[in-house]
């Protein structure tokens, strides 16, 4: 079993992949002269105050005081090197596609051409003024579930009304996203009757849609509402019921990158496979999504370097510098970041955690930035604005629609998210501990010397294509499912 690892030749740390302890000799000399955790960083060679510390061949802090050769390198002794502003550019790297050819799984072809691999019916409401109401409604529908509808499912969020200006637009492009969502064959759509977000506003963002896939209802219009509604959900459980699992091409499938409660090992292991996924995802015709912005920040010129084109790289510079904008005008720290959890797990600056990040997006070119409520226009690798917030960013990943969506972790989370959400560990200690969240171990990469990222990379496309096709995952079992709308102004 490897104990440490160090990521390229010009680094000046390596990291524990074990606790290991003072007095452990590196194969290059190095001896500890203290303990090291798990995940954290160690100096392969004395580091001056003020000089740069360089891990993932990029820079991620300066010291804070003189560092030796075998000290334990963290917060106590680094500070980041970013500044509230940054001038970028345009640096493209040379790539060659990797185009192998189309896939399939087994999903349900939707009337506007949209592939789903869940044949559910959302209850989504225009207001959270409604929620007990439409969980009434998926208590009690549970009846009509059976042969291809595999679940009845009730979104329950605060918002639809007090709110103004892009509050209030992000809650109705959220939810006409939700609403024409493939996963979902059928959707009720509840509202109150008096709220700024009414089904008239939403009808006004869904354009054009099916009238056998998507209902609608106001409550203060009916004298039992849940009555009412259950009329309306058993007629479309049986629209629903009529689609059946078919075989559709890897073109069809848009898959979400999001990672949270990362730990000094996120970077080395589970980032990285799914950085290697999302190069074979689209290889073989698909489209991945990046997201969770800040967590981009000192990490960003890599992606602006994988730009198509001069348009892409300014959109992602846009992308960068809006949300810096958003920090500023609501009067906060641009970095502050990594949280408690991230630092405990060995995660010293905002650089260390973006370079580790990015990751997920492997080394395809960005082919478009999507603003927070578009969806996927283009197949390849796209960029996504929506903040670092797990349920935040991963409702904005399904929104945009992603059917899946692969979440990273060295700490563990139980949440979930309007899709099907795959966990996947950075470590083993945590897949042992909590197989209950986790579907996917990526902590063999570091416990395999015989394991290459080729070959995780595989696995987990496997995993993807086995949910895809209808196996359930952790959160799915335990009946999680979550929405979370980015709420960024006033309330009445």
């Amino acid at each position: 079993m490897k104990q440490y690892i160090k990521r390229h030749d010009h680094d000046k740390v390596a990291v524990a992949l074990v606790p290991l302890a003072k007095g452990f000799e590196l194969a290059d000399g190095t001896v500890l002269i203290e303990d090291i955790e798990l995940g954290h960083k160690i100096a392969l060679c004395d580091i001056k105050k003020g000089e740069a510390i360089i891990k993932y061949d990029n820079l991620i802090g300066y010291a804070t005081s003189d560092i030796k050769r075998g000290e334990h390198v963290h917060t106590h002794n680094i500070k980041t090197s970013l500044g509230d502003n940054n001038e970028y550019t345009y640096t493209p790297v040379d790539y060659v596609d990797e185009l192998v050819g189309e896939e399939y799984f087994e999903g349900y072809l939707r009337e506007d051409g949209k592939a789903g691999v869940r044949n559910e019916i959302w209850i989504i409401p225009t207001v959270g003024c409604v929620n007990s109401v439409v969980k009434k409604m998926e208590q009690e529908a549970q009846k009509f579930v059976g042969g291809s509808l595999e679940e009845i499912v009730a979104f329950n969020h605060p918002y639809g009304c007090s709110q103004m200006g892009d509050d209030q637009e992000n809650t109705r492009e959220i939810l006409a996203d939700l609403i024409k969502h493939p996963n979902a064959g059928g959707v009720l759509v509840v509202g109150l009757g008096c709220e700024n977000s009414n089904i008239g506003e939403i009808k006004k963002h869904l354009g054009e849609y099916d009238e056998k896939h998507i209902k609608f209802m106001i409550c203060q219009e009916h004298e039992d509402e849940v009555e009412y509604g259950l009329q309306i959900l058993e007629e479309l459980s049986e629209y629903v019921k009529s689609f059946k699992r078919e075989k559709l091409p890897t073109s069809k499938l848009v898959i979400g990158l999001k990672c949270g409660g990362s730990d000094g090992l996120s970077g080395i292991s589970a980032n990285p496979t799914v950085g290697r996924f999302s190069d074979i995802m689209i290889a073989r015709g698909g489209t991945t999504i990046l997201t969770e912005v800040p967590e981009m920040f000192g990490a960003e010129q890599l992606l602006m370097n994988r730009a198509i084109n001069e348009e892409v790289f300014d959109k992602t510079v846009a992308l960068i510098n809006n949300f810096k904008d958003y920090f500023r005008s609501n009067h906060q720290t641009i970095y502050e970041n990594p949280s408690p959890g991230n630092k405990k797990g060995g995660i010293s600056t905002l650089e260390d955690k973006s370079n580790g990040c990015v990751q997920k997006s492997g080394a395809s070119r960005v082919i478009d930035v999507l603003e927070y409520g578009d969806t996927v226009k283009k197949p390849g690798l796209n960029l996504l604005s929506a903040p670092g917030n797990d349920l935040v960013a991963s409702t904005a990943l399904a929104a945009a629609g992603a059917q899946i969506i692969l979440f990273t972790t060295g700490r563990g989370t139980p949440f979930a998210s309007p899709v099907p959400t795959i966990k996947i560990s950075s470590n083993s200690t945590l897949y042992n501990r909590k197989k209950n969240w986790i579907d996917f171990n990526a902590g063999e990469l570091v416990d395999d010397e015989n394991t290459d990222l080729q070959q995780m990379g595989e696995k987990l496309y496997k995993l993807v294509m086995e949910t895809a096709s209808g196996k359930k995952v952790r959160s799915e079992e335990e009946g999680y499912h979550d929405l979370a709308i980015f709420k960024k102004g006033v309330t009445l």
